[in-house]
């Protein structure tokens, strides 16, 4: 089995009003058992188009994995056209009646467990995975070899379905190859330079292995995919070529293990032992809300400040009015002075601040859309900068504003 084929069901998706992110997860998980996905599908929940995208599906791939879709009634058009499409018969399963029972009871539900019964009719030649976390059940169907899932969509319960369950089945049925993943993390370099640099070991690679270039921010993910039956051998070859690939890159590489930058930076501040306090105004939390995602964050991040208005960043961060006067609320010299006051505020080794116009509309001070000054300041030193991004929608400017801070912070801290 090598080629997988993702289909998501469901008129929300293709309305835009739900974000399909179970393709996305599925895709990796799979990816990490070296399973490639060839194709994703989105569609409507129609059964000649449930049918049509199945055919399609299986003639492209040996695994088909299906969300969303499934309902509590009977006029379930996923389910008639799973019966359908593999010649089979809707039937009730009493061992996941008596697990959806047995979930309803668990919460006090009972009351409604006939409007629910619906759920536990499944194809009949069907194996059933059960949903530990919902009311629908996980079906896997067979034709000729080639293996169909068929799952809700709602991601809390399909992650564990996933993971728990089939993930475990596919590697106990078929021989699969080890994934060995490596990732670098390189700043300071544009892609196409990075790409021309190294261009000769990429060429030298190993057949086996392969390089993706992962543009975040502006940094770059060299990331390393080897594939094989020895997961020992494998792990040892990527590394001899990443010792190969660091002088070429040398001055550049900020990470040769970790994938995101907040876990890359939680790593520096834990091994020097470093605190960490933010004040942000334009990027609203975000910066905080990464730095906390870290399990064990609590050991160097001692508090954040969202200072959105003027007069707070003056009464609790200690900047100046006349200072805000003269510069204006979106400037270098504001940028500092939050990044000073919130250092004293938290007391801690480091602190960052951001000040800058996310839009749709004008700052209050009349600075352009997509404006921004962050400080990050170590200690008694500190370093101001500027970007501007009129190009970014508002959220996607908080997301890279963030990135970027912690990324030039990472920066500071390797070279010192």
């Amino acid at each position: 089995m090598e080629k997988a084929v993702l289909i998501t069901i469901g008129d929300e998706i293709l309305s835009g009003n739900t974000v399909d992110t179970n393709s996305n997860f599925i895709a990796t998980e799979l990816k990490n058992i070296g399973i490639k996905v060839s194709q994703i599908f989105t569609i409507s929940d129609e059964i000649e188009t449930i049918k049509n995208t199945l055919s399609a599906a299986f003639e492209l791939g040996d695994l088909v994995i299906t969300t969303g879709g499934l309902g509590p009634t009977r006029d379930d058009k996923t389910k008639k056209a799973l019966a359908e499409f593999f010649d089979d018969e809707i039937a009730l399963d009493e061992v996941t009646f008596n697990h959806l029972k047995a979930y309803m009871e668990r919460r006090g539900r009972l009351d409604i467990l006939e409007r629910n019964k619906e759920q536990a009719f499944v194809p009949a030649k069907s194996i059933v995975f059960q949903n530990h976390y919902g009311t629908a059940p996980c079906m896997m169907m067979e034709m000729d070899g080639k293996l169909c899932y068929s799952l809700p969509g709602v991601p809390y319960e399909v992650k564990p379905l996933i993971k728990d369950q089939i993930i475990p089945y596919l590697q106990k049925r078929f021989k699969l190859n080890y994934i060995h993943t490596r990732i670098v993390s390189v700043v300071g370099i544009p892609e196409s330079i990075l790409a021309d640099k190294i261009e000769d070991w990429e060429l030298a690679l190993p057949g086996n292995l392969a390089l993706s270039y992962l543009p975040i921010g502006t940094r770059v993910k060299l990331r390393l995919t080897a594939s094989g039956d020895n997961e020992d051998a494998l792990k040892q070859q990527t590394e001899d070529e990443i010792q190969k690939l660091l002088p070429l890159v040398e001055g550049h590489v900020i990470a040769v293990s970790e994938d995101k930058i907040e876990n890359i930076l939680a790593e520096m501040l834990t091994d020097r032992k470093l605190t960490i306090s933010t004040a942000e105004s334009c990027t609203g939390g975000e910066l905080a809300k990464m730095i906390t995602s870290v399990s064990g964050s609590s050991k160097y991040f001692l508090g954040g400040m969202i200072a959105y208005a003027t007069e707070k960043k003056v009464r609790i961060l200690n900047v100046s009015q006349e200072t805000v006067n003269r510069f204006t609320v979106v400037s270098e010299e504001v940028a500092q002075e939050m990044a000073k006051g919130c250092q004293e505020l938290f007391g801690t080794d480091i602190s960052l601040s951001t000040t800058g116009v996310a839009g749709p509309g004008k700052g209050e001070d009349g600075k352009d859309i997509g404006t921004v000054f962050y400080t990050i300041r170590i200690h008694d030193k500190e370093v101001t900068s500027k970007l501007y991004m009129p190009h970014l929608e508002r959220v996607d400017f908080m997301d890279f504003v963030s990135q970027k801070v912690i990324q030039d912070l990472v920066s500071l801290l390797m070279n010192n």
